[in-house]
């Protein structure tokens, strides 16, 4: 049976600089570690006391209006010590809704409809947090 741990929180932010220095400012939050590419900027926070939860500001380029809360892919992430039995026991209880294979990843829905990401224990993507 797999177990699963609290990986991250993401938020897709507007403005990632302005949501950065609020989480700074409000929580004390730090960056840690900051990912872009071309359509995308990431900044993983994390709180001065390291606790091993992640907070995962996503910025997409290309949007050009601020979000209405609930049509962004903000979303939970779990990681996995057994992805294959986790993978096979969420295709069972069909609630997979997207896969990203080239990361080595992918996305459930809870009954309500929130994200929730699944990852390996050994996930990267070339760096980690």
């Amino acid at each position: 049976m797999p177990h699963f741990k609290f990986d991250h929180t993401n938020l897709t932010v507007f403005d990632i600089e302005r949501s950065l220095k609020f989480y700074e400012e409000a929580l004390g939050l730090t960056e840690i570690a900051r990912l872009e590419t071309k359509s995308y900027i990431f900044i993983y926070m994390g709180d001065p006391y390291r606790s091993d939860h992640v907070l995962e500001l996503q910025k997409i380029k290309s949007r050009q209006k601020p979000y209405n809360i609930g049509d962004s892919l903000s979303h939970l992430a779990f990681m996995v010590d057994d992805f294959e039995a986790a993978y096979e026991k969420h295709k069972k209880l069909n609630c997979i809704f997207k896969e990203h294979k080239i990361a080595g990843l992918y996305w459930i829905k809870d009954p309500d409809g929130y994200i929730i990401e699944i990852v390996p224990s050994d996930w990267g993507m070339g760096f980690r947090y």
